[in-house]
């Protein structure tokens, strides 16, 4: 049987879902279909979160090795999370979980490094999720921007490679649009950090015992590293994608696909 705590929990989830089931519905109304996805998106929240809270219950006391290996399975879910809101560009699965790799890894690694991450599981990997699910973010955020932005240009571009211009150089702007695009979220929750906002992070110290001075200051080392994971995976996905923006020659392979682009590219990142 379920304890008293946990059926709390599952009422109180309901009545979420209800709202948000609600919040589709007043959608709906002003013709902006998202119920079914608003739906499947609940209930797969709901079990992967009921999932997860069962595994750490099972692995709470395992050390550094078994947190990498969740982490890192939660690397692949989070590139193919990415990858599936652009599936008209090859190799993108391979691009978001390199991207994601290089930014959150190294993230992780740092803060391990400089003793700001414990590496107990109960620690890291919640700490974890919340910087590859933001290199996540980055990474979808700024593949669609560069290959929106490349598909709107590609008169200008192909003009100037015909004039002997790098391939690099056609689409610098659009690189550094991209990232700055991927960038500018975290850089705004940095900002109205204390201001607009107190993180989960801080709450849940506050509430075990900590100093809130404490868990100020580290609740800005999380944001912070969320930002540099952004930086580096947004800018990671980017240099990846730009290879394959072009052939050996030196050809143009971003274009406009009519069904592709009416399904995929006004659709938001995350």
């Amino acid at each position: 049987m379920l304890d008293n705590q946990v059926t709390t929990g599952l009422l109180q989830a309901g009545a979420a879902i209800l709202l948000c089931l609600g919040v589709a519905a007043l959608c709906r109304h002003y013709g902006v279909r998202v119920g079914r996805e608003t739906s499947f998106s609940l209930v797969r929240g709901l079990l992967q979160m009921v999932l997860v809270g069962v595994v750490l219950g099972l692995l709470l006391t395992g050390g550094l090795l078994v947190g990498a290996l969740i982490l890192l399975g939660m690397m692949f879910a989070a590139g193919w999370t990415a990858a599936r809101r652009l599936p008209q560009i090859e190799g993108s699965l391979l691009i978001s979980f390199l991207a994601i790799g290089i930014g959150a890894g190294t993230v992780i690694l740092f803060m391990i490094a400089i003793r700001a991450l414990d590496t107990q599981i109960a620690v890291l990997v919640p700490v974890g999720s919340m910087i590859i699910a933001n290199s996540m973010n980055a990474c979808a955020q700024a593949m669609e921007r560069f290959k929106s932005d490349v598909i709107a240009h590609v008169g200008p571009i192909e003009a100037a490679l015909s004039l002997g211009a790098a391939p690099e150089a056609t689409v610098a702007p659009y690189v550094q649009s991209a990232v700055y695009a991927s960038l500018l979220p975290r850089l705004d929750m940095l900002k109205s950090l204390g201001l607009v906002w107190i993180p989960g992070v801080m709450a849940g110290m506050m509430v075990s015992g900590a100093s809130p001075l404490y868990a100020g200051v580290y609740q800005f080392i999380i944001v912070a590293m969320i930002l540099a994971a952004s930086g580096l995976s947004g800018a990671a996905a980017i240099v990846l994608l730009r290879r394959r923006a072009f052939t050996p020659a030196q050809q143009l392979l971003l274009r406009p696909t009519p069904q592709g682009d009416a399904e995929h590219g006004s659709r938001p990142a995350g």
